[in-house]
């Protein structure tokens, strides 16, 4: 089995600053990767490099089979494949809902307007919002616009899933729509790496679980193991600060 994603000696400076140290990861077909850390520890800097949303340092990054780290990947070709949600929407306001999630399939891979409504609607569906498909962005709450940012994610049809912290810019009783719509989507056996402050989430939908710390990952292992079990007395203070045992 081919991995997905396979992350080697990866560095990432911001001048003198070293954001990401020496990370090597691999992600198989079909996990559920979610990485957890105090803010600031490079995670969602970690995540954007596996779109090239920023560039490497040093290190390689194969996706798909593709080292997207060399200078003459076509990065566009590869970024069909992943789809990413951010932390704030980046939807379109002055469009539609529709609009927002036939933009991409219609301008990249010249989808007849017809098949994309189609697809649009079966996709808002997924996320449990078939009735906002001609709704202003403006009129949608956090968390409805946050699932119309999946939406249109997945209206790509990526093989790779990345969620840079999705629920952390809405409130609280609007968290638990969006990381149903995820949780729906790793069971369809989507490949997904999250960046998330959501324990409870991790818990139950990751197949592992890393711990990032200073550009690091410091520990990784099993939902049970991280949870239940960490070894590194790093960890062992985070999660007794965010679980308040």
């Amino acid at each position: 089995m081919t991995d997905k994603v396979q992350v080697t000696h990866l560095n990432k400076d911001f001048g003198d600053n070293h954001v990401i140290r020496d990370v090597s990861l691999t992600v198989k077909p079909n996990e559920v990767v979610v990485i957890i850390g105090p803010s600031g520890s490079g995670k969602s800097t970690f995540l954007r490099t596996l779109n090239r949303l920023e560039d490497p340092t040093s290190g390689s990054i194969v996706i798909d089979g593709i080292d997207i780290s060399q200078p003459n990947a076509n990065i566009n070709q590869v970024r069909e494949n992943i789809g990413m949600v951010f932390q704030h929407f980046n939807l379109f306001n002055n469009l539609s809902v529709a609009q927002n999630i036939m933009l991409a399939p219609q301008e990249i891979k010249h989808l007849a307007t017809d098949e994309a409504a189609s697809e649009t609607k079966r996709l808002l569906k997924i996320v449990g919002l078939e009735e906002k498909f001609n709704a202003t962005v403006q009129s949608l709450s956090g968390g409805q616009q946050q699932r119309v940012a999946i939406a249109r994610a997945l209206a790509m049809n990526p093989d790779i899933m990345l969620f840079d912290e999705p629920t952390s810019a809405l409130d609280p009783e609007m968290v638990g729509d969006v990381l149903q719509v995820m949780k729906k989507l790793a069971q369809q056996g989507m490949t997904m790496i999250v960046v998330t402050h959501e324990m409870g989430f991790a818990k139950e939908v990751a197949d592992r679980v890393l711990f990032f710390d200073d550009g690091q990952i410091l520990e990784e292992g099993t939902p049970t193991a991280i949870f239940d079990h960490p070894q590194n007395p790093r960890l062992q203070e985070f999660l007794n600060k965010v679980l308040n045992v």
